[in-house]
């Protein structure tokens, strides 16, 4: 069995014509929500064996406020192409990804990272894959299970959606 876990990095601060987009940091907001996901994350024993993160400053900020919750915290590499990157490029990166990683962390941006995982579920909880169809907000996490052993093998509609959460859900499920 894999495990591919999909994040979109959290709130970022507003476009700005003086900074480019890959500089954009994380808003205060964000990096509560990316510690968050963190937290659900660790004590869920949601914790990867690869992660991969885009290059933009907002993914970078995003993992390393995620991270702290890990003791000892997974390590990570960047990859340019999943900056600002198509459902096919994400997809390349995960199909990419070596057999020795039963589960795969990808922190990247929508639009493609809710296309490749509206394009990767086949099946799972209909109210969860309702809500994914209609948003993958900011620091939305989206875990996807394999039935396969090797990332070679992954194709469009292979796998079933285990958990979406976002800081949104969580936060009314505790209140």
């Amino acid at each position: 069995m894999r495990r591919l876990i999909l994040f979109r990095h959290a709130k970022a601060e507003p476009s700005d014509p003086g900074l480019e987009d890959r500089a954009r940091a994380l808003t205060e907001r964000g990096r509560k929500d990316a510690a968050k996901i963190g937290a659900y994350m660790a004590g869920h024993a949601l914790i990867p064996d690869r992660v991969v993160i885009s290059p933009a400053a907002r993914t970078q900020e995003t993992w390393k406020s995620t991270a702290t919750a890990f003791k000892p915290a997974p390590a990570a590499m960047s990859a340019n192409a999943l900056y600002d990157a198509t459902p096919h490029a994400i997809f390349a990166v995960i199909k990419e990804a070596p057999s020795a990683a039963h589960s795969l962390l990808i922190v990247a941006h929508n639009p493609g990272l809710h296309e490749v995982a509206l394009m990767l579920i086949a099946t799972g909880d209909i109210e969860a894959r309702a809500r994914l169809r209609e948003k993958l907000p900011t620091a939305g996490l989206v875990i996807i299970d394999f039935a396969f052993d090797d990332w070679s093998k992954l194709h469009p509609q292979s796998g079933r959606l285990e958990r979406f959460v976002s800081p949104k859900w969580l936060d009314a499920a505790t209140n």
